[in-house]
């Protein structure tokens, strides 16, 4: 089977803690992309979940602004937020 390059761009330091990553692991950069790429053909899919968080929806990212402009005229109250134990 014949061998193609394959050239992508990747933030210096994500490119540095992913080559980290696979020496850790034993492998190189190389290696493992070429893992990813095989899961994928096999799979037909991407090998993890892609999703949208829904707190940036253009509803909710209104709702914010709004909140934000009455805030900022005085109106509203702000408040602290309180974490809860699982």
């Amino acid at each position: 089977m014949s061998q193609s390059t394959l050239s992508v761009r990747v933030n210096s330091e994500d490119k540095k803690i992913f080559e980290e990553f696979c020496s850790k692991v034993g492998m190189n950069t190389s290696v493992a992309v070429n893992m990813f790429v095989k899961a994928v053909i096999r799979e037909q899919k991407l090998p993890f979940e892609i999703k949208a968080d829904p707190f940036y929806s253009n509803d909710n990212m209104k709702r914010l602004k709004k909140s934000i402009k009455q805030l900022d005229s005085g109106k509203g109250k702000e408040h602290e937020i309180v974490e809860e134990d699982d």
